[in-house]
């Protein structure tokens, strides 16, 4: 997936206090959208260190933590057996190279993910055919941001773009709003946050 090799170097520090307050924000928020979760299987996708599905491991029956980054893994696979968690798991794996046949979940969230991903609408497609029918992904990312200029990340998305590409795969049901808005939070540069919510 996009910048692994970046996040390969910066696992072993980073949950600095700042990811460890966007992903509870991130995490409050996806919250408001669950419906029956305590019975359901969700995915944290590009879950890095797991910030943000450590945070709602209590909400599923049981969450998988997948990121392309062994090192992000590790991290992840380290807490697992810290605090020895019966419903959690995790895997190494790529969507951007190839989908997955077998696996199927009822929730899937990425927290500052898909802005990573240079082929968006590819990986979507591919969540798509895991989730469950009535399944949700539900995103959080940034606000598209006319002043972040780089080679490494989209500059945030605009939820009404992102909204018709995923109604073209097949989504529906699909809400989104902002719902926080920070300084020096992306690139450098005061930015806002916005959740989606998109059913299968």
């Amino acid at each position: 997936m996009g910048n692994t090799d970046k996040f390969e170097m910066i696992a072993n520090s980073y949950d600095t206090p700042e990811r460890i307050h966007i992903a509870q924000v991130s995490s409050d928020a996806i919250r408001g959208y669950l419906v029956d979760a305590k019975s359901k299987n969700a995915i944290d996708f590009g879950c890095g260190t797991g910030l943000v599905g450590m945070n709602l491991l209590n909400e599923f029956n049981s969450v998988l933590f997948l990121d392309t980054s062994p090192n992000m893994i590790n991290q992840i696979r380290q807490k697992i057996t810290d605090l020895r968690l019966q419903n959690a798991d995790t895997l190494c794996f790529d969507f951007e190279r190839e989908g997955l046949t077998d696996l199927r979940t009822d929730y899937i969230f990425m927290a500052q993910v898909l802005l990573h991903i240079p082929d968006a609408e590819l990986v979507l497609t591919r969540l798509f055919d895991v989730l469950n029918d009535g399944g949700h992904l539900l995103i959080v990312d940034f606000n598209k941001n006319e002043k972040v200029v780089s080679d490494l990340v989209h500059n945030g998305f605009d939820q009404a773009e992102l909204t018709e590409m995923m109604t073209k795969i097949g989504y529906g049901n699909i809400q989104s709003k902002t719902f926080y808005q920070a300084s020096v939070i992306f690139m450098g540069q005061d930015a806002s946050m916005f959740i989606l919510d998109a059913q299968k």
